[in-house]
């Protein structure tokens, strides 16, 4: 097997072929990576069963939705690598030009990061994403998914590296970590000149780990515990319609609603409607019931599990919200600021001044006014994919696009100027 040093060693070494790659180059070895990957399809699907098959009983049936592919699923993979490829190209920008007294000119370009580790756990479309966010952005990159995951993300990052190969272009430059062994999570995280940015893709537990303990550069992203405030304005089928496709569209994912905030105003005749919805309705056509944890003010208006000391503080991940009275916006506000994650949080009001006020007021990497906090992604954000949502405020924030795996250097121009 591999060592995870040694698969650092050829990254850093086939990173300079990319650099030199034209912009056609990075396309044409996009869209053959796309291409192979649609042609693997059954070998991909046949790892894929594998990994379902081990993972049964050991993880949530809903953790389980985010490790299951299914043909569809692996084109839309295929299809977002060709959406990437379509972008333009971040590399070669020149972002700031200035021209000093002296005649000096000096331009802030845009370059690659170098190499970019990504550690993600159970989605194997993470594979086939990061890999072409990294290759149209310059990088060569490292690929460290999780054990339950690790047969389906070897088979598409087998058919990844044939495409570049067929392109004409490193292998190297897509590499899969061949441990599952927290060992190698930790040498990647120790990975210091040879790795220029680290990415963890997770729980609260895999990014915490990253961002305590990493000695490279790392970006903290994806815990979300994502707010939904219904305001006294808010029209109540839009909230019901917004609320449930926020909960139960993908539970399991990080922009999933975790909490919802309801005016105190409205509560009396909205809570029981919210219940009617998501539990009631979905009882009766035979679908996974919501499980509403309450408040003390909510639960005097309806029945529901009450809410215990942890739970306005628990990315759920599952068919589980978290319901809270609160006296008005500003309560709502601070309710946020103290809970949230900054991740995606979410306004239903007819009122724009107090739309305006949410939005100015909630410091997270994504702010909705009437809208699913389900948004918050790389493909909806027009960014092909995304390699993570950062939930941070340097260098990156948000949905992670081809322009958060770049930085920048100066190049000047002079004729001979000395200092």
């Amino acid at each position: 097997m591999i060592t995870t040093l040694e698969i650092m060693r050829r990254a850093k070494a086939a990173c300079p072929y990319l650099m030199r790659a034209t912009s056609k180059q990075k396309d044409e070895a996009l869209l053959s990576m796309a291409e192979a990957l649609s042609s693997d399809t059954a070998s991909i699907l046949a790892a894929n069963r594998m990994d379902l098959a081990a993972a049964k009983g050991s993880i949530p049936d809903v953790m389980l939705d985010r490790l299951g592919l299914d043909e569809t699923r692996v084109l839309s993979m295929a299809e977002g690598i060709r959406q990437v490829a379509k972008l333009p190209d971040p590399v070669g920008r020149t972002i700031e030009r200035v021209e000093r007294p002296d005649g000096l000119v000096i331009e802030k370009k845009s370059v690659p990061m170098g190499v970019i580790a990504i550690i993600y756990e159970s989605r194997p479309n993470v594979t086939s994403d990061a890999a072409a966010l990294a290759l149209k952005s310059g990088n060569a990159c490292i690929l460290r998914s999780g054990k339950e995951a690790f047969r389906s993300a070897d088979a598409i990052a087998a058919a990844l590296r044939k495409g570049l190969h067929r392109a004409g272009l490193p292998e190297d430059l897509v590499q899969l970590v061949q441990d599952t062994t927290r060992q190698s999570a930790a040498d990647l995280m120790a990975g210091v000149g040879y790795i220029d940015l680290l990415i963890p893709r997770g729980g609260a537990g895999l990014i915490r780990a990253c961002t305590e303990g990493a000695k490279v550069p790392c970006i903290q992203t994806g815990t979300g515990i994502c707010h939904i405030y219904v305001d006294s304005t808010a029209d109540r089928d839009m909230a019901l319609k917004i609320i449930e496709n926020a909960k139960v569209s993908r539970p399991s994912v990080c922009n999933a609603v975790e909490v919802c905030l309801v005016h105190k105003d409205i509560a009396s005749e909205f809570l029981p409607e919210l219940l009617r919805r998501l539990v009631e309705d979905r009882r009766t056509k035979g679908l996974k019931e919501i499980e509403l944890r309450l408040d003390e003010k909510a639960r005097l208006v309806i029945p529901g599990v009450p809410a215990g000391p942890d739970d306005f503080d628990t990315e759920f991940l599952d068919y589980i919200l978290a319901v809270k009275v609160v006296d008005g916006l500003e309560e709502a506000v601070e309710h946020i600021a103290e809970h949230s994650t900054g991740h995606s949080e979410a306004i239903i009001t007819g009122d724009a001044a107090a739309a305006e006020r949410f939005t100015a007021a909630v410091d997270s990497s994504s702010v909705y006014v009437n809208a699913s906090t389900r948004f918050t992604d790389g493909g909806e954000f027009g960014l092909g994919c995304e390699m993570g949502i950062s939930t941070q405020k340097l260098h990156a924030r948000g949905p992670m696009g081809l322009r958060e795996l770049t930085t920048y250097k100066y190049v000047i121009h002079g004729d001979g100027q000395i200092r």
